[in-house]
């Protein structure tokens, strides 16, 4: 199943305005880096430390393993089927179920207004080291403003997106050079890190990376702007592959470099966790990093957004949506983006964020986006055997066994975070 790179931007004579082509493979690849980035190591790393101690390097290489099956059959899937709402698309290609689809397709939304609450209230304890603003009022005033940033176009909204990740990653960068003393200490710590086979050790590595697994949320973001992407068949896979790849190595560096400078259990109790790192190791004011961390968790919050309103435009689109829900699809001529389903978004992340707390909501998200994993591995790994869809020579194609093993592993992590969840 095909789609064409040659959809007009302009509506001519009766056609309904569409989503503008607008981001080429340096675009979307710092897209999809901002989103993991900004959602994940700015916040979590104190709490992923909290949980599994010493070991939480490890947390994050394993959740960097478990994403990495799901993102390849992400990789095949957005170029088989390029569209917005990718993963309801898939299950609805699959399975020719449209109620399994339209669940698919809430939870993703949900998803995405979830995580992007999870940031807001993350954006709250970094905003709080330059001024004692209410957390309520910093929750809505941020989200009205990331909205109207993503309605403004997908041009000017992921083109700021790329910048701010540049910084983010150079703020990451910075606490690794302020903490490069402690590389030196690895030969007499390595024993530190090393789990041997201790169950409750294994237990701690295995909870750090359930939360951890929210740190890798992006590919899936990645996909839901397939329509805005230029040559897209090519280019949206191999950004998929270049983002996780650089998402892992940067992860691993910067949990080292904190597990190493700062007791786990002191780093867990602090909600600007790269800031404390940055005065303790350089003995400086942390105002530059405690400002990167804003600009890192507003970018992930964008992020999440345009995605969520994304999805909200591609199921209203394809019929996926009530009738009375329809005018989601709508298009405003002007921005050339979906106005009306970024609004409902933002009211979503605002009561999200102001009713629950930031890890209770990023351990919802990550359930969420391991059930969607689940359904979307099963998508391709049908596809594969009912062999409807010929393997073509553009674009990555993976063998059985990725989507099978995605299945697996996906699986049985919802499964356990679910255990957890309810106790």
């Amino acid at each position: 199943m095909q789609s064409t790179n040659k959809t007009p931007n302009k509506p001519t004579g009766h056609q309904q305005p569409q989503l503008k082509r607008a981001l080429n493979l340096p675009l979307i690849t710092l897209y999809g880096l901002g989103t993991t980035i900004g959602g994940g190591i700015y916040v979590l790393v104190g709490k992923v430390a909290e949980r599994a101690g010493m070991m939480a390097p490890i947390s994050f290489v394993a959740a960097a393993l478990l994403s990495a099956f799901t993102a390849l059959t992400f990789a095949e899937l957005s170029r088989r089927f390029p569209k917005s709402a990718g993963e309801a698309v898939y299950v609805k290609e699959a399975f020719n179920y449209k109620q399994l689809a339209v669940f698919v397709g809430i939870l993703v939304v949900l998803n995405g207004c979830v995580s992007a609450a999870a940031l807001a209230n993350g954006f709250v304890g970094y905003l709080q080291t330059f001024a004692p603003i209410q957390d309520w009022m910093a929750i809505i005033v941020i989200s009205i403003a990331l909205g109207l940033l993503a309605a403004w176009g997908i041009g000017q909204s992921v083109l700021a997106a790329a910048i701010i990740t540049v910084i983010e990653v150079a703020g990451l960068l910075i606490i690794v050079w302020v903490a490069r003393d402690e590389f030196a200490t690895l030969p007499l710590r390595s024993h530190e890190l090393m789990p041997g086979l201790d169950g409750a050790i294994w237990l701690g590595i295995l909870s750090g990376s359930f939360l951890a697994f929210y740190a890798f949320i992006g590919f899936e973001d990645m996909v839901n702007v397939a329509e805005e992407i230029k040559d897209v068949e090519k280019t949206l896979p191999r950004a998929i592959i270049i983002t996780l790849v650089l998402t892992t190595i940067i992860y691993f560096l910067v949990s080292l470099v904190a597990v190493l400078s700062i007791p786990p259990h002191e780093l867990g109790q602090e909600k600007a966790p790269l800031s404390y790192i940055y005065q303790i190791k350089s003995g400086s004011d942390p105002a530059l990093i405690s400002l990167i961390g804003i600009f890192a968790i507003l970018n992930g919050g964008l992020i999440q957004m345009i995605m969520a309103s994304r999805v909200l435009y591609g199921m209203s689109r394809q019929s996926l949506t009530p009738k009375a829900l329809r005018f989601m699809g709508d298009i405003n001529r002007r921005t050339q983006t979906p106005v009306k389903a970024t609004a409902a978004v933002v009211i979503l992340v605002c009561v999200l964020a102001l009713r629950f707390d930031i890890e209770s909501l990023a351990e919802t998200t990550s359930l969420m986006i391991l059930i969607i994993a689940t359904l979307v591995n099963a998508a391709l790994l049908r596809l594969k055997l009912l062999d409807t869809h010929k393997p073509e020579t553009k674009g990555i194609t993976v063998p059985i066994w990725v989507p099978l093993c995605g299945l697996v592993v996906s699986l049985i992590f919802a499964l356990m975070i679910a255990v957890n969840l309810a106790q």
